[in-house]
């Protein structure tokens, strides 16, 4: 093993607190830059020492964490292909490390590097063992983030949510690396199957890291099924999209399909049936699924099935573009059917999922569409195709209240003074205030930060002006958040932190101005629209050389409040455009079914 690991761009990009573009030009600009030692074209190794050579000659500010270290040793320990392996060992190590049993696990590869077990020693007396496992996790996920499929952590709390409950036993016939499973709520009982070994290991020491009683089985789950006898509480899956090869013709007259064969080109709905299969009566289900598996012809007889029996109790459309949840649950012997199901086109609001799903559960909600209604030729279940339609009284009040809210929404223009002449302002720059030490910038580390329970601010949170929605392992590596602080993306957009407790996500950056000296909503004006006066057409730049006015504190402070009139005219024109698109619809359906006529 080389003392002297090879590191990618992303991992330099980490290490100096930058972004992977920023390494791109050093690569481009500087001659002396350190050439590749390995890798290949699309994706170079660097030597490490090589690096910390250049940086320090430089003059760049870097930190190689004890977590970097461990993670450049372990991939320099063998080849990308036994990766996983080498993760799955480190997870043996920390897990003995903490004294647990480890059992029949057995490491699939051993390094030779004798150093490593004892800096796993050291990350997990400063991580954690679990959070030094997770951050390894972390690195190998974002490695090999273009081969894996890991469902987002939002929607795996989402399905968990809505189908898990408190000491449940949860199954999961497709884990993948245990994201779903982590995610359910305080599980009794973790059962896992995954056709790839290696995935399977990482899997189950990360729930038994997390101190979740767990058994993973490494096979392929329709095949051959590693819980043919169990029965679980409930079951969550996002499983392998499109696989023809799934086992059509071996499995004909398989016991699981109790709502009909699944078509040769249907293997969702193997795994749906799958899943119902092995949760006990009453139990629930959450599956993501392809979009089109609600709607084509050869699964129809299956999807029909599905709703005479009560099984199928909602579809919801998560994003444009994106997989549907099903939400299923296993009918008790007698039990009869709902007449209504959940067909919701969620427009990327997950919270909304749940809205609807618990007014539904409740007897109410627009998008319950009658069971019978759906019982055709296609038994087309997409909620695009059923949105709802708004008859008699009700259609004229959701007419008048969409015309109140549109002029409701007015927006109020900004109060400013035209003056008679220009008055040029003396400018400075971001880092120019850094230098003098008015303001602090801090990159987030560019890892994906997943498990846990700390709140994070992404960047998607960050453009649609939500709370925190991601969450992290506990990591005193982590950047948290204060009130003040201003936290920007390179696509300008910017926010003033009001309270604390989140911690700074993926591709974002901190400024935490000099409250004496430095305005925080004057910053974040200026860092939020500065792209607009770029001229340059690329939607990032670099943050840096934003210009900011040399003005009193007190000026700062008038700028700031002008700054918080547009961005609230910015959150009222996005409102409008949603209000006036739902007022164009129910225009439309009106003119159509005879509730609206032109007016004369």
């Amino acid at each position: 093993m080389s003392d002297d690991p090879g590191v990618t761009a992303g991992d330099i990009a980490r290490i100096a607190g930058v972004g992977r573009a920023t390494v791109s030009n050093w690569r481009r600009r500087h001659a002396d830059f350190p050439r590749p030692v390995g890798g290949t074209a699309a994706s170079p190794l660097f030597s490490l020492t090589d690096v910390e050579g250049w940086l320090i000659r430089n003059g760049k500010p870097f930190e190689v964490s004890l977590g970097d270290r461990v993670w450049q040793r372990l991939r320099a320990s063998a080849d990308d292909f036994r990766l996983a392996d080498l993760v799955g060992w480190a997870g043996l190590c920390l897990l003995g490390d903490r004294g647990d049993a480890t059992g029949t696990l057995r490491p699939a590869i051993t390094p030779g590097d004798p150093e490593l077990p004892g800096m796993l020693k050291d990350l997990a007396a400063g991580h954690g063992h679990r959070g030094a496992f997770e951050l390894i996790f972390e690195r190998y996920a974002a490695a090999h983030s273009r081969r894996l499929v890991l469902t987002r952590g939002d929607v795996a709390r989402l399905m968990t949510r809505l189908a898990c409950r408190e000491g449940d036993t949860v199954l999961d016939p497709a884990c993948g690396l245990g994201t779903l499973l982590l995610a359910a709520p305080r599980a009794g009982r973790a059962l896992g199957q995954e056709s790839d070994p290696a995935a399977a290991r990482i899997a189950l020491l990360r729930l038994l890291l997390a101190r979740t009683p767990a058994e993973i089985v490494a096979a392929d789950s329709l095949r051959a099924d590693g819980f043919a006898e169990e029965t679980a509480d409930s079951a969550v899956c996002n499983p392998p999209f499109g696989d023809r090869a799934w086992g059509h013709e071996d499995l004909t007259g398989d016991p699981r399909w109790e709502y009909g064969l699944p078509p040769r080109g249907e293997p969702e709905l193997a795994w749906v049936q799958h899943c119902l299969a092995h949760v006990r009566p009453g139990g629930r289900a959450a599956l993501l699924m392809p979009s089109a598996v609600a709607s084509r012809r050869p699964g129809r007889r299956v999807r029909g099935n599905l709703l005479r029996t009560g099984a199928l109790r909602a579809v919801a459309t998560l994003a444009p573009g994106g997989p549907d949840l099903w939400l299923l649950r296993r009918p008790g012997p007698g039990e009869r059917p709902p007449e209504r199901i959940l067909l919701l086109d969620a427009e990327g609001d997950l919270d909304r999922v749940e809205r609807e799903w618990n007014r539904h559960v409740d007897g109410g909600g627009e998008w319950s569409v009658p069971v019978v209604d759906l019982l055709d030729d296609e038994v087309d279940l997409s909620p695009s195709r059923h949105r709802p339609r708004h008859t008699g009284p009700a259609f004229g009040r959701r007419f008048s209240e969409a015309l109140d809210r549109l002029a409701a929404a007015a927006p109020e223009p900004p109060r400013l003074d035209l003056l008679p002449e220009q008055r040029p302002l003396p400018f400075t720059t971001i880092a120019e205030l850094a230098r003098a030490g008015v303001l602090t910038v801090v990159h987030a580390p560019a890892r994906p930060l997943t498990g846990g329970s700390v709140p994070v601010l992404t960047a998607g949170d960050l453009a649609t002006g939500a709370d925190p929605s991601g969450t992290a392992a506990p990591d005193p590596s982590l950047v948290r958040l204060q009130p003040g602080d201003v936290v920007a993306t390179t696509a300008g957009s910017a926010r003033v932190i009001a309270e604390p407790g989140a911690v700074l996500g993926p591709h974002l950056t901190l400024y935490r101005p000099d409250g004496a000296r430095l305005d925080p909503h004057f910053l974040a004006g200026f860092l939020t629209f500065a792209h607009t006066r770029t001229g340059t057409g690329s939607s990032r730049m670099d943050l840096r050389r934003t210009r900011i006015p040399r003005l009193s504190l007190e000026k700062q402070r008038e700028y700031g409040r002008a700054f918080q009139e547009l961005v609230r005219l910015t959150a009222t024109l996005r409102e409008m455009s949603a209000l006036g698109d739902a007022l164009v619809r129910l225009s439309f359906d009106g003119l159509v079914d005879g509730h609206l006529r032109p007016r004369r």
